[in-house]
Formats: structure tokens, C-alpha cells, sequence
């Protein structure tokens, strides 16, 4: 007997790339302390411009021959790329200005919520009971993960001024909202069966042209030093490029909103590496913090209950199979 494929299966699948991905981005905050004296603008370019044009290179066959749908989607690929471009010198830049806990709680913390109201206005889907739980834990514990974290951290060297700080903060929203418009615009892509290589390899290499220059003009301490180099080409080529192609295969199965907040397991992943690498110490509030996001995770990921299906009169069709988004997104009625 065959194994069952379905929604379930897939949706299951696309979650655990997703959680994949979101390990491979929690290092980028102990990576870039390798490498102290690399701005975050040049970070920002070097990993995701640098990331975005491997990935256009190794789709270049699904995108050249999937081009006359990518220029029918060219909006939605533009809106991508630009928001590919903008994501990591607004996130980079606000950890830089508002500290490290506070900028990734409000670039990823409120990810979420800009996803989820992304697809109300570009979609008409309203989000289930299920997805809204999921995220109040993953916020809430998000949110304890800062405050563990920014009490510790209050030792007195170097903190940043109010301005700063607001500054980062704002910074952190743009780069939620950016984060959340690329989601969405490579997960319709993929929706109009363009397959996610070509779907993420167009977006996120386009968005990498678009990094260049700022690279051009950033980027001269990656090559002051080996380490330095080294902190480049892992940023580029493990967290961007190899997260980001799992990313796109989790894309294919589960919605935008969804995925962001699956992603909410970065900052957990982050604080934990600090611990362990970096030799910072996290109060009990911020494994306080973990456990909650793990617990939205654990709501997440858990494959929904199956209705038991009528009996179908003799010579009926077969009830069509729900979707892969079941249990999490619902479409507005028209």
C-alpha cells in the first residue's frame, strides 16, 4: 500500500523547509560578529545581493523558459525584487542602530501581522482561529525574547541614543513590510505555476541587481581580510542562497502568511547561538520566550483534523481534495 500524499503531506513538507530556512537565517546575527568592522549596508548587499544573483544563475534554465509568464507577472516579480533590495539594509541597518534584540523583534516579530494584512488587501483571505493563536505565541514569545534580552544587554557601553533607536524601530517595520511583500509576491508566482526556482531565481535576482551598487560602494572591508571574506561568503552562499531555495519549496505549499510566521523561529534560533558561541547569557524569561515560539510552531505544523467525508450517492464524484493552505487561510467570501 502506497504512502497517503495530500494537502496535509505537502503543507507539512513546505512547513519544515520553511523551519529549515529559519535556522539557516538565526546564524547571520553570530556570523556578522565575525566580522566587526563590515557595515550593515555592505552585509545587507553582500548577503542578499550576492544570494539573489546565485540563485537567478542556478534557475537561469526554469526562468528562461518560463519568461513569457514572468513578464505577465512582471509587476508582481518588480514589487519583489524591489522589496528583495530593501529587506536587508532596513533590517541590517535597524539591528545596527536599535540593538540586535530590538531590531530583529520588530523587523521579524511583526512580519506576521504585515503578512497576514498583505493578503487581506491583495487576496480578500481572511486567516483562521488557528493561524491567529499560532501568532499571538510566537509574538508573545518574540516579545519576551526582547525584553530577556535588551535587560541583559543594559550594561551601560554603547547604547543608543532615543533617536537611534526610534530610527532602527522604524527601520524594523520597513523591513517587516519588505519581508512580507517579497513572501507574498514569490508565493503568487508560484500560485500562477511558475515553479518556485524560477519564481525566487527572477525575484530574488533581479533584487540582487539592485543591491550592486550599494555593494560597489559599501563592500570594501569584505575584502580587507580573510575573515572578513570568509563572514561574506557564508552570509551569501548558506543563509541567503541555501535558505532562500528552501524558503521558495516551502512557498509552493503553505501561504506567505504562514511562512512568516514559521520564520518567528530566527530570533529564537539567534538568541540560542549567542549562548553558545557568542558566550552571551539569556535569562529565564528569554527561554521563556523560545518555549512559546515553539509552542506556535507546534500549532503550526500540526497537521489539522480531517472531517469525515458524507457518504457520496451512488456514481457521485469524489469530494475534491481542500487545499494546501487548509486550516490556515480561508478565502473571502465573493
Amino acid at each position: 500500500m502506497s504512502r497517503p500524499t495530500g494537502p496535509g503531506r505537502s503543507a507539512g513538507t513546505g512547513a519544515l523547509c520553511v523551519l529549515a530556512a529559519s535556522v539557516l537565517w538565526g546564524t547571520t546575527g553570530t556570523a556578522a560578529t565575525f566580522a566587526p568592522e563590515v557595515g550593515p549596508l555592505a552585509i545587507g548587499a553582500v548577503a542578499m545581493g550576492l544570494g539573489g544573483l546565485l540563485q537567478a544563475l542556478v534557475a537561469a534554465r526554469p526562468i528562461a523558459r518560463h519568461a513569457p509568464r514572468l513578464r505577465e507577472q512582471r509587476g508582481t516579480v518588480l514589487l519583489g525584487a524591489v522589496s528583495v533590495a530593501v529587506y536587508p539594509l532596513a533590517f541590517y541597518t535597524s539591528m545596527h542602530l536599535a540593538g540586535v534584540a530590538v531590531g530583529t523583534v520588530v523587523s521579524l516579530g511583526t512580519a506576521p501581522l504585515a503578512s497576514a494584512l498583505t493578503e487581506r488587501v491583495m487576496d480578500g483571505h481572511r486567516l483562521t482561529r488557528r493561524w491567529t493563536a499560532a501568532a499571538a505565541l510566537g509574538l508573545l514569545g518574540t516579545a519576551l525574547l526582547c525584553v530577556a534580552e535588551a535587560a541583559h544587554a543594559g550594561d551601560g557601553t554603547g547604547r543608543a541614543s532615543m533617536a537611534a533607536t526610534l530610527l532602527g524601530v522604524g527601520l524594523g517595520l520597513v523591513a517587516a513590510a519588505t519581508y512580507a511583500l517579497y513572501s507574498w509576491a514569490a508565493h503568487r508566482l508560484i500560485t500562477r505555476r511558475i515553479p518556485s526556482r524560477a519564481a525566487m531565481g527572477a525575484v530574488f535576482g533581479l533584487g540582487g541587481l539592485l543591491l550592486l551598487p550599494v555593494l560597489l560602494a559599501t563592500g570594501a572591508p569584505l575584502t580587507g581580510s580573510w575573515s572578513n571574506a570568509a563572514v561574506g561568503a557564508y552570509m551569501a552562499l548558506i543563509p541567503m542562497f541555501t535558505g532562500y531555495v528552501l524558503f521558495g519549496w516551502g512557498l509552493a505549499h503553505v501561504p506567505a502568511s504562514t511562512a512568516t510566521t514559521l520564520s518567528l523561529l530566527e530570533p529564537a534560533v539567534a538568541a540560542v547561538l549567542a549562548v553558545l558561541v557568542v558566550g552571551e547569557r539569556l535569562p529565564a524569561a528569554g527561554w521563556a520566550g523560545i518555549a512559546l515560539v515553539i509552542a506556535c510552531l507546534t500549532v503550526l505544523t500540526a497537521a489539522p483534523r480531517r472531517r469525515k467525508h458524507s457518504r457520496n450517492p451512488a456514481g457521485a464524484a469524489p469530494e475534491e481534495a481542500p487545499p494546501v493552505t487548509a486550516g490556515l487561510t480561508e478565502a473571502s467570501p465573493s
